[in-house]
């Protein structure tokens, strides 16, 4: 017996997933293995299906169905009482750290490791994020070009963790939330272009350019202040509106997407006449800025967690962000309400590193709290988020590689115990993780 895919049941916007069509032909060149789940979440359209099966054969799927016949040979790992579901997505991570509770202690130790001893750590936070099955994800900024390297390592097969699209430095103004650097300059030299740091558009520009140069997919920046540095307002813009013009038109030329720190509300409103493709947190966002971002298709990647956490451990921040963190805490999750009910696209994100690495999911928990059913905060960590990552600005309905369970997409499959729309906290806790064909939890 041979799988063939299924057509029918495959399309975008599929209401339910149809049985798997089988035949008799010759055996497969390469192993076959057969999923199985007592449900199986459409990420295309939202419904949950029960018997679920996906076919996987050389780190592709090839085919997805219900009630279905096995194919002759192929290793069947059945997962019993569980969903299966396309590889979650994290689409704001900083996969080069990790802050202590200790402000000081964590803002030194990043600025006085060697960026070697770095990178060990950020390995270890990749196969974190990956084995709590989030098998791609976007990283928004980091230094010393750790992500990049990072994320040629896992492609490379050296070390585990999630598919990666990356930044490099973000980029924005001397003495903003870009600006990283905060050791006296007879101590260090003051960032500039090379680490994303520009005063005019022109040095913008050059700044989009060193990114891409070393390997940025996307690129990120900081119109607005923010909560965990010491000497910026979270609210104010930190780029002139040609400033912002330069960064975004300069990255879209280059086919990249522009992701914008924002928290500021004025801030937001300039980044969005510029054309931007994402608002990261959106803290202070005004309905007509949400009603904007709607009528152009603008992502809000929300970060409920990081404004969470922040709010939670707000006592072990230095006074200046302390008042930051509780004020950030307190509008976020009201802002992310408005968001839902005027149909802002959502696109799943945490800032990871804020809070730990690999407890990602946690973030399902708040959305859903904050008025968005499970199946929506499901779509948008997998196929809404996907449509963020992949494609050219302007783009619409990417064929990403990665975000349904589809044939000819990469084999990224969760299962989470019993029924996430349910119960949505089972997102903490999956039972098995398969990244390319490769299961990194469970089923060996």
């Amino acid at each position: 017996m041979r799988y063939l895919p299924l057509a029918a049941s495959l399309t975008l916007g599929m209401a339910v997933l149809a049985p798997l069509a089988l035949a008799d032909t010759a055996a497969p060149s390469s192993p076959v293995v057969v999923l199985k789940a007592a449900h199986i979440f459409d990420s295309v359209s939202g419904k949950l299906a029960d018997n679920g099966v996906v076919v996987v054969q050389e780190g592709k799927i090839v085919a997805v169905g219900t009630n279905s016949a096995i194919p002759a040979g192929a290793k069947v790992i059945d997962l019993g009482n569980a969903t299966l579901m396309a590889g979650m997505i994290d689409s704001h991570v900083h996969m080069d750290g990790e802050f202590s509770e200790n402000w000081y202690k964590g803002f030194y130790e990043g600025v006085t490791r060697f960026p070697a001893e770095q990178s060990l750590y950020a390995a270890k936070y990749a196969k974190e994020t990956l084995e709590a099955g989030f098998t791609s994800v976007r990283d928004v900024g980091s230094t010393d070009y750790i992500a990049v390297s990072l994320k040629h390592a896992i492609d490379a097969g050296v070390t585990e963790g999630p598919r990666m699209i990356v930044s490099n430095y973000a980029i924005g103004s001397t003495g903003g939330h870009a600006d990283g650097q905060d050791l006296p300059p007879t101590v260090a030299p003051p960032y500039g272009p090379l680490q994303g740091v520009c005063n005019s558009p022109d040095e913008c520009r050059a700044a989009v350019r060193y990114q891409m140069k070393y390997g940025a997919g996307v690129i990120k920046f900081m119109p607005s202040g923010g909560v965990l540095s010491l000497n910026d307002p979270v609210d104010v813009p930190e780029l002139t509106q040609d400033e912002m013009n330069a960064i975004i038109g300069e990255a879209h030329t280059w086919h990249r997407k522009v992701a914008a720190h924002c928290h500021g509300d004025a801030a937001a409103k300039m980044a969005i006449q510029a054309g931007v493709d994402s608002i990261e947190h959106g803290t202070f966002l005004q309905d007509d800025t949400l009603k904007s971002m709607k009528d152009k298709g603008v992502y809000l990647v929300p970060t409920l967690y990081a404004s969470y956490w922040v709010g939670q451990t707000a006592d072990t921040y230095p006074p200046a962000i302390r008042e930051k963190a509780l004020k950030a805490a307190a509008q976020s999750q009201i802002m992310f309400q408005h968001a839902v009910k005027i149909g802002v696209p959502i696109a799943f994100g945490t800032d990871s590193a804020v809070e730990p690495h690999g407890t990602d999911a946690f973030e399902f928990e708040l959305m859903v709290k904050n008025g968005m059913s499970p199946a929506d905060a499901l779509m948008a960590a997998t196929a809404h988020a996907a449509q963020l990552l992949y494609g050219d600005h302007g783009q619409k309905n990417v064929d990403a590689p990665v975000g349904t369970l589809q044939a000819g997409k990469y084999a990224d499959i969760v299962a989470l115990p019993g029924d996430p729309l349910k119960d949505i906290k089972a997102t903490e806790h999956p039972l098995f993780v398969m990244k390319g064909g490769v299961i990194y939890v469970g089923g060996k």
